[in-house]
């Protein structure tokens, strides 16, 4: 059977299996609309349900009328990480195993080229193609630098991939307060009004644009993909969403972690034997610092909530605006943080200045206190380690505390067991073979007689009708930079590669999730068999999925040598 006539019945098995889960509503049910919620570098334990301290009231009463996943694991960094949720392919088959092409990183071959493929289908030209109406708003980050939208070069901007409307920023990051805005193919400046906010700014969008497409089409389907600049630096939002945690972070990351870390072990969601790994190494203690630079970094983190509770009362207004059309309960909502909380801006932070950041000392910090919120600032590392609760490291990095994020998927008026916790391990491949099978639609395995690259993921529909269902798929790697890690079954191999050294003399840490769900106990010196079987199993992914030659990433990330602190007696 081919693989389009196979996904086809998949597709239409699916359907029915839904129906049939869903009594007296299976006459009645349309295709789901859609909405695909991506926030930038938020942390596992960011959430209120996922054990923070942040107010996320939204977030969290939409994971009460859906399902949390606890174990969906990222490509550890934007660019790859969208790639493979819009897709379902590997990011590595797409031509992008870092980030796009740019003054940077020189357009390269295969994995390297810093280019999304032409040969996939996205999402997105799947469902438009089943009937949908298709909105992309917000960040992008998928198309080279060197594009500037114009005809003939913009083959990897949202319009020219599968969506009807753009609207944001296609880079990998911008100003909050005053971006460089593009709608649909055109470069359109930035905003001049005095309060203007990017979050605010895409949510009016989303919600003017979806109610403009169902006046235009009522029985039409809608895929909304969102995707907010929050939490990623720079940490900007008005201050009085900073000054409602005025004196909660007093208290220091290495508390703020372990108060998390009792909290998810109370909410369960993470196991009640899990074991929190030690600190950081390279990462400062809070207790020794000084009083200045307490005071400083408290009021940085104080930003930083600020910020994601914000974002939330954007996304709540969505949710409000979908209730009010009658659209809530036939929505699928699938809500994700595209990798873990960076540690990009080192122990002191950065303040006006993020990529490379500007290091200054805390007195110098405490001079600029007031533009906090305004003024471009890039976080404290250690807050990264306790957004990332209970996991080791950040983003970029193939421990889980860079792949790991928080999953919500809410389908409000179809899916049963609200506000469970699902313990399948997904991943983000995974994301986009779920949506098409539960729109009753396919990815085509040949389009305008072009072969499509191989659709990599599987769907998790069943794990969402069922707390016993299997992993979708046995088997998962990852290389991000040379740094490499492999999942088989129960089984998690990683791989921090030291620059300047080859690969061969990496050290493989072995974890087994199911009894270590933090992965702070490395067991490769009690099971070198498995570790063994591991690698060769990693080898065999890499080379099916075009990971191969191995490589350090550019040369700018080599200059950051951003993994140097895994060789401190971590």
């Amino acid at each position: 059977m081919n693989p389009s006539r196979r996904q086809l019945i998949g597709a239409l098995l699916a359907t029915s299996a839904l129906a049939a889960g869903t009594p007296g509503r299976a006459s009645k049910r349309k295709p789901p609309n859609i909405v695909l919620i991506v926030l930038d570098d938020t942390g596992y334990s960011d959430f209120g349900c996922f054990g923070s301290e942040i107010k996320t009231p939204n977030i969290d009463a939409l994971a009460a009328d859906g399902q949390r996943f606890n174990h969906f694991e990222s490509k550890a960094i934007c660019t790859a990480t969208r790639a493979a949720l819009l897709t379902g392919r590997n990011n590595h088959s797409l031509g992008l195993a870092d980030l796009p092409s740019g003054k940077f990183q020189p357009p390269g071959t295969g994995k390297d080229a810093g280019d999304l493929a032409p040969n996939v289908q996205l999402l997105p030209e799947a469902l438009r193609a089943r009937g949908y109406a298709t909105l992309a708003i917000g960040k992008w980050h998928l198309a080279t630098e060197f594009q500037d939208g114009g005809p003939g070069n913009n083959a990897s901007w949202p319009r020219q991939r599968g969506f009807d409307y753009y609207y944001g920023f296609v880079s990998g990051w911008a100003d909050q307060l005053r971006p460089d805005l593009v709608e649909n193919n055109a470069k359109i400046g930035k905003p001049s009004a005095p309060d203007y906010h990017f979050s605010v700014d895409i949510t009016d969008r989303a919600i003017a644009k979806l109610a403009e497409s169902k006046a235009a089409a009522p029985d039409k389907p809608r895929f909304l993909y969102l995707a907010y600049g929050a939490t990623h630096a720079p940490i900007q939002v008005p201050k009085p969403y900073i000054d409602a945690y005025a004196g909660q972070y007093e208290k220091g990351w290495d508390a703020i972690r372990a108060d998390r870390f009792a909290r998810q072990k109370a909410m369960a969601i993470v196991p009640p034997g899990t074991v929190l790994p030690p600190p950081n190494a390279g990462d400062d203690a809070w207790a020794p610092l000084d009083p200045v630079k307490k005071r400083v970094y408290a009021r940085f983190m104080e930003a930083y909530a600020g910020f994601l509770t914000h974002t939330d009362e954007q996304i709540g207004r969505l949710i409000a605006a979908l209730k009010a059309s009658g659209d809530y309960e036939n929505t699928l909502f699938v809500l994700l943080s595209d990798n873990g909380a960076s540690a990009e801006h080192g122990q002191t932070g950065s303040i006006g200045q993020l990529y490379p950041p500007v290091h200054l000392d805390a007195a110098e910090l405490a001079t600029h206190m007031q533009d906090i919120g305004t003024a471009q600032i890039g976080m404290q590392r250690p807050w990264g380690m306790a957004s990332n609760t209970p996991f080791r490291r950040y983003k970029s990095w193939p421990n889980a505390g860079g792949v790991r994020t928080p999953l919500i998927v809410a389908w409000p008026g179809y899916l049963p067991n609200k506000g469970a916790i699902r313990r399948q391990r997904i991943d983000a491949v995974d994301i986009a073979p779920t949506l098409v099978e539960l729109a009753g639609a396919r990815f085509d395995a040949v389009v305008d007689g072009k072969a499509m690259i191989p659709v990599a993921g599987a769907s998790f529909r069943t794990a969402l009708f069922s707390a016993s269902a299997p992993d979708p798929r046995p088997v998962q790697f990852f290389e991000l930079r040379g740094n490499r890690a492999v999942r088989a079954g129960k089984w998690r191999a990683v791989a921090i590669h030291k620059l300047g050294t080859p690969f061969e003399q990496d050290h493989w840490a072995l974890f087994d999730t199911d009894a270590d769900f933090a992965e702070a106990e490395d067991l490769s010196g009690r099971n070198p068999n498995k570790v063994s079987e591991l690698k060769a199993i990693w080898q065999r992914e890499a080379r099916r999925y075009g990971a191969l030659p191995l490589s350090e990433g550019p040369d700018y990330v080599r200059k950051l040598d951003r993994y140097r602190d895994a060789f401190l007696g971590d």
